[in-house]
Protein backbone atom coordinates (compact mmCIF):
# COMPACT_ATOMS: atom_id res chain seq x y z
CA UNK A 1 0.00 0.00 0.00
CA UNK A 2 1.45 3.72 -1.09
CA UNK A 3 1.81 6.23 1.63
CA UNK A 4 -1.15 8.65 1.97
CA UNK A 5 -0.28 12.33 2.49
CA UNK A 6 -2.69 14.65 4.22
CA UNK A 7 -2.05 18.40 3.62
CA UNK A 8 -3.89 20.84 5.16
CA UNK A 9 -2.85 24.50 6.29
CA UNK A 10 -3.82 26.72 9.64
CA UNK A 11 -6.85 27.99 7.83
CA UNK A 12 -8.45 24.18 7.42
CA UNK A 13 -8.61 24.35 10.97
CA UNK A 14 -11.31 26.10 13.09
CA UNK A 15 -9.77 29.13 14.78
CA UNK A 16 -9.89 28.89 18.75
CA UNK A 17 -7.85 30.33 21.38
CA UNK A 18 -9.31 30.51 24.61
CA UNK A 19 -6.27 29.85 26.33
CA UNK A 20 -4.59 32.39 25.16
CA UNK A 21 -6.51 34.70 27.02
CA UNK A 22 -5.02 33.05 30.13
CA UNK A 23 -1.56 33.62 28.81
CA UNK A 24 -2.27 37.39 28.16
CA UNK A 25 -4.07 38.00 31.39
CA UNK A 26 -0.93 36.71 33.11
CA UNK A 27 1.29 38.62 30.31
CA UNK A 28 -0.23 42.13 31.08
CA UNK A 29 -0.18 41.32 35.16
CA UNK A 30 3.85 40.74 35.26
CA UNK A 31 3.68 43.71 32.77
CA UNK A 32 2.11 45.54 35.13
CA UNK A 33 3.79 44.35 38.24
CA UNK A 34 7.39 44.60 36.78
CA UNK A 35 7.28 47.78 34.59
CA UNK A 36 4.29 49.40 35.25
CA UNK A 37 0.78 50.59 33.48
CA UNK A 38 2.89 52.00 30.52
CA UNK A 39 4.38 49.25 29.70
CA UNK A 40 1.33 47.55 29.46
CA UNK A 41 -0.27 49.97 27.07
CA UNK A 42 2.84 49.87 24.83
CA UNK A 43 2.92 46.21 24.78
CA UNK A 44 -0.87 46.62 23.45
CA UNK A 45 0.05 48.93 20.49
CA UNK A 46 2.77 47.20 19.86
CA UNK A 47 0.67 44.07 19.25
CA UNK A 48 -2.09 46.19 17.33
CA UNK A 49 0.01 47.64 14.94
CA UNK A 50 1.73 44.38 14.15
CA UNK A 51 -0.90 41.40 14.36
CA UNK A 52 -3.89 43.97 13.23
CA UNK A 53 -1.80 45.74 10.58
CA UNK A 54 -4.35 44.50 7.77
CA UNK A 55 -7.58 45.21 9.74
CA UNK A 56 -6.04 48.69 10.23
CA UNK A 57 -5.58 49.06 6.53
CA UNK A 58 -9.02 48.10 5.79
CA UNK A 59 -10.49 50.16 8.26
CA UNK A 60 -8.50 52.90 6.53
CA UNK A 61 -9.65 52.28 3.39
CA UNK A 62 -13.26 51.05 3.89
CA UNK A 63 -14.40 52.96 6.99
CA UNK A 64 -16.22 51.64 10.23
CA UNK A 65 -18.23 49.01 7.91
CA UNK A 66 -14.32 46.83 8.31
CA UNK A 67 -14.06 47.05 12.00
CA UNK A 68 -18.10 46.05 12.08
CA UNK A 69 -16.88 43.08 10.12
CA UNK A 70 -14.28 41.88 12.22
CA UNK A 71 -16.14 42.24 15.39
CA UNK A 72 -19.08 40.25 14.29
CA UNK A 73 -16.79 37.82 13.33
CA UNK A 74 -14.89 37.74 17.01
CA UNK A 75 -17.54 37.37 19.16
CA UNK A 76 -18.95 34.74 16.26
CA UNK A 77 -15.94 32.73 17.06
CA UNK A 78 -15.74 33.45 20.85
CA UNK A 79 -19.13 32.95 21.71
CA UNK A 80 -19.49 36.66 23.29
CA UNK A 81 -22.63 38.30 24.09
CA UNK A 82 -22.66 41.58 22.26
CA UNK A 83 -24.92 43.75 20.40
CA UNK A 84 -23.39 45.93 17.17
CA UNK A 85 -25.13 49.06 16.40
CA UNK A 86 -24.16 50.87 13.12
CA UNK A 87 -25.30 54.27 12.17
CA UNK A 88 -23.61 57.18 10.24
CA UNK A 89 -19.59 57.79 11.50
CA UNK A 90 -20.68 55.63 14.72
CA UNK A 91 -20.22 51.99 15.47
CA UNK A 92 -21.27 51.07 19.01
CA UNK A 93 -20.71 47.26 20.56
CA UNK A 94 -22.57 46.91 23.88
CA UNK A 95 -20.94 43.67 25.13
CA UNK A 96 -23.10 42.20 27.84
CA UNK A 97 -20.49 39.12 28.75
CA UNK A 98 -17.28 39.19 27.38
CA UNK A 99 -15.93 36.08 26.06
CA UNK A 100 -12.26 36.30 27.29
CA UNK A 101 -13.18 37.38 31.08
CA UNK A 102 -16.14 34.39 30.99
CA UNK A 103 -13.08 32.08 30.11
CA UNK A 104 -10.84 33.36 32.71
CA UNK A 105 -13.16 33.39 35.27
CA UNK A 106 -14.83 29.81 34.62
CA UNK A 107 -11.33 27.91 34.55
CA UNK A 108 -9.63 29.80 37.18
CA UNK A 109 -7.09 31.92 35.27
CA UNK A 110 -6.33 35.58 37.29
CA UNK A 111 -7.94 38.21 35.61
CA UNK A 112 -4.95 40.92 35.29
CA UNK A 113 -6.29 44.32 36.56
CA UNK A 114 -5.34 46.03 33.44
CA UNK A 115 -6.94 43.57 31.49
CA UNK A 116 -9.37 45.97 30.06
CA UNK A 117 -6.70 47.24 28.30
CA UNK A 118 -6.93 44.39 25.90
CA UNK A 119 -10.48 46.17 24.86
CA UNK A 120 -9.59 49.89 25.48
CA UNK A 121 -5.71 49.89 24.12
CA UNK A 122 -6.38 47.79 21.41
CA UNK A 123 -9.69 49.65 19.90
CA UNK A 124 -7.97 53.27 20.40
CA UNK A 125 -4.77 51.56 18.22
CA UNK A 126 -6.92 50.14 15.72
CA UNK A 127 -8.36 53.46 14.58
CA UNK A 128 -4.74 55.20 15.17
CA UNK A 129 -3.98 57.24 12.06
CA UNK A 130 -7.87 56.76 10.44
CA UNK A 131 -10.50 59.28 10.63
CA UNK A 132 -11.93 57.65 13.77
CA UNK A 133 -11.99 57.64 17.44
CA UNK A 134 -12.41 55.02 19.55
CA UNK A 135 -13.89 55.24 23.25
CA UNK A 136 -14.61 52.88 26.63
CA UNK A 137 -17.27 54.93 28.43
CA UNK A 138 -17.90 51.70 30.59
CA UNK A 139 -16.50 48.51 32.14
CA UNK A 140 -17.08 45.99 34.38
CA UNK A 141 -14.19 44.15 36.23
CA UNK A 142 -16.26 41.34 37.24
CA UNK A 143 -18.05 40.69 33.07
CA UNK A 144 -16.17 42.73 30.98
CA UNK A 145 -19.48 43.87 29.96
CA UNK A 146 -18.72 47.04 28.48
CA UNK A 147 -19.76 50.47 26.04
CA UNK A 148 -17.10 50.39 23.19
CA UNK A 149 -17.51 53.46 21.01
CA UNK A 150 -16.01 54.13 17.65
CA UNK A 151 -16.87 57.18 15.82
CA UNK A 152 -15.74 59.76 13.37
CA UNK A 153 -12.71 62.32 14.61
CA UNK A 154 -14.35 65.81 15.07
CA UNK A 155 -12.94 67.97 12.05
Amino acid sequence: MGKLVMRRSAADNEYLHKDFHGALSNGIEYLHETYGPEAVREYLLQFVRSYYAPLREQIAARGLEALKEHFERMYAVEGGSVRIEMGGDTLTLHVERCPAVTHLREHGYKVARMFSETSRTVNEALVEGTPFEAEMPDYDDATGRSTQIFRRRAA
